[in-house]
């Protein structure tokens, strides 16, 4: 089973022993990165694992490795027998794994280290990208029984994820540990244990190394269960990009918690759709969920499409199927719900609606607007996109310029934003600033976070009725989890949210 290792990378040891303190329940190792400490804290290192009260790795950084060390590597080597001399008879108190790069080759300071049972962890860093011959790679780092290789290589897309599993799998066996750097190495931490890892590396919030994609303890302990991930946990997901904002795993794997469900929800960012199938497909991932801008990127790929999906055309949702990805969209209930609840309506006849976007949500809402017998105008700054969206429902459509502000006077029952402007990190965008709400209208955002955007901000101080998308991002959910598990959703639940 892989183990949750805690990056201790504060200036001072005294502060390193505070971050385990706050930490201990969710991790299992810490590393100390020596390269992080002030000079003169790093005379004392030689009892921290006496101090930590857990089993620690000795590591000391290079720039050139991703780390912080700037002096020759005399001085590292001398640095790093003094943290493995004086060896202690119990164990418990010497440094339990130390961290020697590819190309550190010094015998005495391994034989000083295997004497006295401190396990060397034979490392290869690449702050830039993953190599091309993961496997070989492997085996070149490869030297002693009782080494640990570990490779950790920057991710410039989901494809050197996959590579990275793939890898994997053809070195099963061996003990290794395999970290896919950058926001698209996330699904790489928390499914460590399916990429045969015996580490995943994690950090605190603020902290140097934060940007590299590492989850904070808790979050990945107790949000994601990593201790209970096995061969027999479910895999569902959020394939999108760039996956900054979404809630889904955090709704999705605390229901998992709470009815004690053998599952975990993995966000999958990718600007490549067919990448995350062929990643989904590797990994055995049983559904997911599907956001901007996959939505109408994904339909050539799915074995089956649901009717609302045929009629819709976006798709919000997948699930594995012998015979392919099963593909349908849960966005459409999720969002006339919502907005019926609201306006405490069963239908939206006699209404005049604007949308604002023509993309993959805008395609969930103008069906249900028809379906709902309201009538429409859709605008987008591409105007022929908001006619191919418009046309086959006979609704209006128009550029998203001055010119349609009158437009938009005619359909202002209700006006609803579905568009990403007015998220992070472009929260202060308004993509209808160029109207002036009269407060009479009915104004709904799909964006849940922030949860009061510009756009509402300013339709509430005209006094307008404003909703923002949690609702229906809730409903939307629901559905997903019972597409997903083939159960009823556990209602009850909802009030954790």
């Amino acid at each position: 089973m892989s183990k949750i290792c805690l990056c201790l990378t504060g200036t001072t040891l005294a502060h390193d022993l505070e971050i385990i303190e706050k930490n201990r329940k969710y991790v299992d190792v810490a590393e100390l990165r020596v390269d992080c400490l002030d000079p003169d804290e790093r005379f004392h290192i030689r009892r921290f694992p006496e101090m930590a009260g857990l089993p620690v790795i000795l590591t000391i950084r290079r720039e050139s490795d991703g780390g912080k060390y700037r002096g020759g590597e005399g001085a590292r080597i001398s640095l790093l027998a003094h943290g493995l001399a004086n060896a202690f008879t119990d164990p418990r108190l010497n440094f339990a794994y130390v961290d020697l790069e590819d190309y550190l080759n010094v015998p005495a300071l391994e034989e000083a280290a295997r004497v006295f049972g401190t396990k060397i962890i034979r490392s290869y860093h690449n702050i830039h990208s993953v190599d091309g011959d993961i496997v070989g790679k492997l085996k070149s780092l490869y030297h002693v029984g009782d080494e640990l290789v570990k490779i950790a290589a920057m991710a410039n897309s989901l494809s050197d994820v996959l590579r990275m599993y793939r890898a994997s799998q053809e070195m099963v066996g061996m003990n290794k540990t395999l970290i896919c750097m950058g926001p698209f190495g996330i699904p790489s931490r928390i499914l460590a244990d399916r990429f045969g890892s015996e580490f995943s590396y994690t950090t605190m919030a603020g902290q140097f190394l934060g940007a590299l994609g590492q989850l904070e303890p808790q979050e990945l302990s107790e949000l994601y269960r990593f201790r209970t991930i096995s061969d027999r946990t479910r895999i569902f997901g959020i394939t999108g990009f760039p996956l900054t904002t979404t809630f889904s795993p955090v709704f999705f794997n605390t229901i998992f918690k709470l009815e004690n469900t053998d599952a975990v929800y993995v966000p999958f960012p990718t600007d490549d759709v067919k990448t995350f199938l062929d990643l989904a497909e590797a990994l055995n991932v049983s559904g997911a969920s599907v956001t901007i801008p996959h939505k109408t990127a994904i339909i050539p790929y799915l074995g089956s499409q649901s009717e609302n999906l045929q009629s819709i055309g976006a798709c919000n949702t997948i699930i594995s199927n012998p015979h392919g990805w099963i593909g349908t969209n849960t966005d459409a209930l999720g969002f006339s719900g919502s907005l019926l609840n609201f306006i405490e309506k069963k239908n939206l006849k006699g209404k005049r609606i604007t949308i604002v976007g023509a993309g993959g949500v805008a395609h969930a809402v103008a069906a249900e607007i028809h379906r709902l017998e309201a009538r429409a105008l859709i605008v987008n700054r591409t105007a022929v996109k908001a006619k191919e969206l418009a046309l086959p429902y006979g609704f209006a459509w128009d550029g998203l310029d001055h010119r349609c502000v009158e437009h938009i006077k005619k359909y202002a029952d209700i006006i609803i934003q579905t568009t990403s402007a007015g998220m992070e990190p472009h929260i202060d965008e308004d993509p209808l600033a160029l109207y002036q709400f009269s407060g009479k209208e009915v104004v709904m955002d799909l964006i849940y976070k922030p949860e009061c955007t510009a756009f509402l901000a300013r339709a509430a101080q005209a006094g307008c009725r404003t909703l923002n998308g949690y609702d229906m991002l809730i409903r939307q959910a629901q559905a997903q989890y019972e597409l997903f598990t083939g159960k009823d959703f556990p209602s009850h639940l909802l009030s954790r949210f």
